[in-house]
């Protein structure tokens, strides 16, 4: 058995790497990246590939041989469009005969109304027409996300926020840790939401204080109050306006569910909120 995991060099994918080399023989994972330099530093002694999603030809001779695949999402914004980039992975995939793919989707990912959603929709439709046998990892938001958030409430005492509704956190390892045992799974299902239990940011912020020696002062503000605040540390507008919208996907609800799938695959409850935020941290 082959098991490759893409994009491997990122921090999600080297987590995966770790968890994976404790379930199957590091000799059947393969290590696929753009950058071969950096994954021989990362992974000493695993089997290396050059996979760039950018170019379908390069994507489809790494994945040659493989028989399971963690497909990790790519970020958007690069030169080649993400949607044209995961064309090109589930190309490799159908050319090769692959056995099966775990995709790192988006949560709620084909009835969400954030965009964040959008190339994950159409990855999951093209993977499912391209008739692969799968498992659509819908990952909710990492506990990291929200680092800035932590270390304002440790460093200056206040910690600020803007969005209503709920996300359900939980730490990128926790999510990372159970891709890897989806990947290695006899009987995997079609779909997880993968989630933390649904957290206000109020919430969170009583789970900062927890964890935190000296408390801060927690408190919700307008999104433009948001930015201008952004604004006053030194950060240009259109920056400043980025970083806010990283919490439009909690406000409009996109990443409200209550699911128990990501405790249940890994077999034990997920860390606490405030545990968690201590070992951030760190």
């Amino acid at each position: 058995m082959k098991y490759a995991v893409t994009a491997a060099t990122g921090n999600f994918g080297k987590l995966a790497v770790s968890y994976l080399a404790k379930l199957v023989d590091q000799k059947e994972i393969v290590i696929v990246a753009r950058d071969q330099q950096k994954a021989e530093k990362l992974f000493p002694g695993f089997e290396i590939r050059v996979g760039n999603y950018d170019e379908e030809a390069s994507i489809t001779a790494a994945l040659e041989g493989i028989n399971r695949v963690l497909f990790i999402s790519s970020q958007p914004g690069g030169a080649v469009e993400r949607k044209v980039q995961h064309e090109h992975v589930v190309s490799a995939l159908k050319a090769n005969h692959v056995d099966f793919v775990a995709y790192t989707s988006f949560a709620q990912a084909q009835t969400s109304k954030s965009e964040l959603a959008q190339d994950h929709k159409a990855t999951e439709e093209m993977i499912a027409k391209a008739d692969i046998a799968h498992s659509f990892l819908r990952n909710n938001w990492y506990l990291e996300n929200e680092t800035g958030f932590f270390q304002s409430g440790q460093q200056a005492h206040k910690a600020i926020y803007w969005a209503n509704n709920c996300a359900g956190w939980a730490l990128e390892r926790e999510y990372s840790e159970a891709a890897a045992r989806v990947l290695t799974s006899e009987n995997p299902n079609e779909i997880y939401e993968f989630a933390g239990p649904a957290t206000t940011y109020s919430a969170l912020g009583e789970g900062l204080n927890q964890a935190l020696t000296v408390k801060s002062e927690i408190s919700q503000v307008t999104k433009d109050e948001y930015i201008a605040d952004l604004e006053d540390k030194g950060l240009d507008h259109p920056t400043a306006a980025l970083y806010a919208s990283f919490q439009d996907p909690i406000d409009n609800g996109s990443l409200n569910e209550n699911t128990t799938d990501l405790a249940s695959v890994l077999g034990r409850p997920l860390t606490d909120l405030s545990e968690g935020i201590k070992e951030i941290l760190k």
